[in-house]
């Protein structure tokens, strides 16, 4: 017998549309939509959503089109109408604003507005000299579609508008009048503006739902801090003593005061001591895998020990009550923690003894350390995800509840493209499902594909490649990149971790450090910054090494805060102004309207950001160059901004007070050692609609 031989793809798309009154008109290239609806986009509350759509039909007929906003019970919103926008005939656009966190959807709904096709037919025809005998039939069709409209009336002013239309029709009816009269009421700017809002709708079209993930607001917009509990405790006689959460809540103080919003902690559980490497990586520290020296306290990613593992307290950092109280804290100063989630395990991690399926085993019976190579990690055994991967699964969910429990609502996932995609996919929607204000930070620098993937299943955040992007170019290229997925990613901009100190901030000197902060606090609405750094830490472990000379990762490193404060030797009081700025104005919260403007000058970058709830606007310009002085003249595109290519407006910067007046093409001035950039918030000289912010 033959095998069936399945129809060719275009003929299944016909025989699907065959009698399917929904596909009577084109809806194409719908927007927000995450590979084809297999995930959901994202946006936060209260944020400007645009939602876009391709819509057309045959013929000249009027078509139309609207967004159908469903809330996470399934409550349809009022119809919210979609206008046209750019250059492009058939392209429209809605702006949607959700109001609570949890899934929504949204459809796309097309429609042939025969209101709009008479109104534009009959207006046509008398401009062409046609009389009321040539258009009495257009005068029924018109008077026909006003009673329609009449006899739907709803709302609270019903009586008023039911009466105002079918007046209309009555007077499209009455003969006696002259052609003018009679189309007058029909065509008045009231009466259409009330027809605009009540339309008719025929051949209505609709796609399927599309869902949207509306997250709390910090998952789009936030300043992190990052620092290690354990550094925070007294000097005595030079020699530094372990910190304990009790020592490190001190610290908190100071942090917000700087104007951060998330005190991101590495992992604060038990380190393993088998295998424990020393200060700048030595490995095996007191001489052989067994010693150990009292100052070698360990990576704090090499997780597990007799004393515990994921789901325990450091005993040197203190008790779990100890951990809720600073968590307490911090929220007492307007901050919330971050917690690191490695899955990971040093050689004496519990796992290991109770586990070892989820390890991999070498053919010489040893389980394999995590390797790099040319790096080598013996202190730490990655788990093999696809052995047991349902007990390793009811694990991690438990940890990760434990903690929640505990009070951590964010975790910054160590290395998640080295475990699968479908783990990470199950894990954080189950924990979405019952927690919808949990966020997930996916701390990957890896090849785009991944990190783009990670993003599209689940993860509320991303590390970037912001510190490799240096050049102006490559800098407006990966901002533009970032934008145009703002739909499903959210950067994180880290100016520096325990991991990264670039050479820009090992060769710039401080005013690299301003260059660095400045970009990534105003480019990017989560941006953080690895403590440290505001002391201008740039020292590597070796000529051309990413790794600190004396890595916090490998031991305890104090520091000397207040008296480099006092001193004028911190770049504290510089990162708050930064974090105040962007606190003041919405557009800095924003990732969608990130635009860039041209200068004359490849050292000088210019962008804008714009707020489309409250029409605020910021301009940024900054030198690259933190050695000379950079002289340039802006070409500022304002449009973007609302405005015409003629006017002027007010700017203040937010770091020196200086105001100017701007127009389209300005000159910028920027001295690296006195500053290197300006953020100007801008006055608008009228009332101003930015345009969508979509390409």
């Amino acid at each position: 017998m033959l095998a069936e031989v399945p129809a060719p793809r275009y003929l299944v798309s016909v025989m699907a549309m065959n009698g399917r009154a929904d596909l009577r008109l084109g809806i194409t290239d719908v927007s927000p939509v995450v590979s084809c609806g297999s995930f959901s986009a994202r946006a936060v509350v209260g944020e400007h959503l645009p939602i876009t759509a391709t819509v057309f039909r045959e013929g000249h007929d009027a078509v139309a089109a609207n967004v159908v906003w469903t809330d996470p019970d399934g409550a349809d919103g009022p119809l919210v109408r979609m206008a046209r926008f750019g250059d492009q005939p058939d392209r429209w656009l809605a702006t949607v604003v959700p109001d609570r966190e949890g899934p929504w959807t949204f459809r796309i709904e097309a429609w042939s507005d025969p209101l709009a096709t008479w109104r534009h037919a009959v207006e046509v025809k008398i401009e062409a000299g046609q009389g009321a005998d040539e258009l009495a039939n257009d005068l029924e069709e018109g008077a026909r579609l006003l009673d329609r409209v009449a006899a739907d009336a709803s709302g609270d002013d019903t009586a008023e508008w039911r009466d105002r239309v079918s007046a209309a029709a009555e007077a499209l009816r009455d003969t006696s009048q002259e052609l003018t009269v009679r189309v007058a009421p029909a065509l008045a700017t009231g009466l259409q503006r009330y027809l605009h809002e009540h339309p008719v709708r025929e051949l209505v079209t609709s796609t399927e739902p599309f869902e949207v993930f509306v997250d709390r607001p910090r998952a789009l917009y936030g300043a992190w801090y990052e620092f290690f509990p354990r550094s925070e405790g007294a000097v005595v006689g030079g020699t530094p003593t372990h910190g304990t959460f009790t020592t490190a809540a001190d610290r908190l103080p100071a942090i917000a005061d700087m104007g951060f919003d998330v005190v991101y902690l590495p992992p604060i559980h038990p380190i393993g001591t088998v295998n424990r490497k020393g200060p700048n990586t030595a490995q095996f520290p007191g001489g052989n895998p067994h010693e150990i020296a009292p100052d070698d306290v360990g990576s704090p990613w090499a997780i597990g020990s007799a004393e515990g593992g994921h789901d325990a307290v450091h005993p040197q950092l203190g008790t779990l009550d100890d951990f809720t109280a600073f968590v307490a804290r911090t929220r007492e100063l307007g901050m919330e923690v971050a917690l690191d989630l490695a899955l990971q395990a040093a050689p004496d991690h519990p796992w290991v003894a109770e586990h070892p399926e989820w390890f991999t085993t070498k053919p010489d019976g040893t389980i394999a350390y995590a390797e790099n190579p040319p790096k080598k990690y013996q202190d730490i055994y990655p788990v093999n995800f696809d052995n047991d991967p349902e007990g390793i699964y009811a694990e991690v969910l438990r940890v990760v509840r434990h903690w929640m429990d505990a009070g951590v609502r964010i975790f910054r996932v160590d290395n998640p493209h080295t475990k699968p995609l479908n783990f990470w996919h199950r894990l954080i929607w189950e924990i979405k499902r019952t927690d919808p204000d949990v966020l997930f930070l996916a701390e990957a620098f890896t090849r785009p594909p991944m990190m783009h993937q990670l993003a599209r299943i689940g993860f509320t955040q991303s590390y970037t490649y912001f510190t490799w992007r240096t050049e102006r170019g490559e800098i407006e290229d990966y901002g533009r990149e970032l934008a145009e997925s703002a739909h499903y990613m959210r950067p994180n901009f880290f100016v520096n971790t325990p991991d990264i100190l670039h050479e820009s901030l090992q060769f710039g000197g401080p005013p690299m450090f301003k260059i660095r902060a400045v970009l990534a606090a105003m480019m990017s609405p989560t941006w953080g910054v690895y403590s440290g750094f505001e002391l201008f830490e740039h020292v590597a472990v070796k000529p051309g090494s990413e790794e600190y000379l004396d890595s916090e990762k490998y031991r305890l490193r104090p520091r000397d805060w207040a008296g480099a404060e006092a001193a004028g030797r911190s770049l504290a009081p510089y990162l708050r102004r930064l974090n105040e700025a962007r606190r003041v104005h919405p557009a800095l919260q924003q990732l969608r309207t990130l635009h860039f403007h041209p200068v004359d000058n490849p050292n000088l970058l210019c962008f804008s950001k714009t707020d489309p709830g409250s029409n605020d606007a910021v301009i940024v310009v900054v030198n690259l160059s933190s050695r000379d002085t950079q002289i340039g003249t802006t070409a500022l595109d304002l449009s973007v901004l609302g405005l015409d290519w003629h006017e002027r407006f007010a700017v203040t910067d937010e770091l020196s007070g200086a105001r100017y007046d701007w127009g389209q093409f300005n000159y910028v001035e920027l001295d690296p050692f006195r500053e290197p950039a300006h953020v100007f918030a801008v006055t608008f000289p009228r009332p101003v609609q930015f345009p969508p912010p979509v390409s």
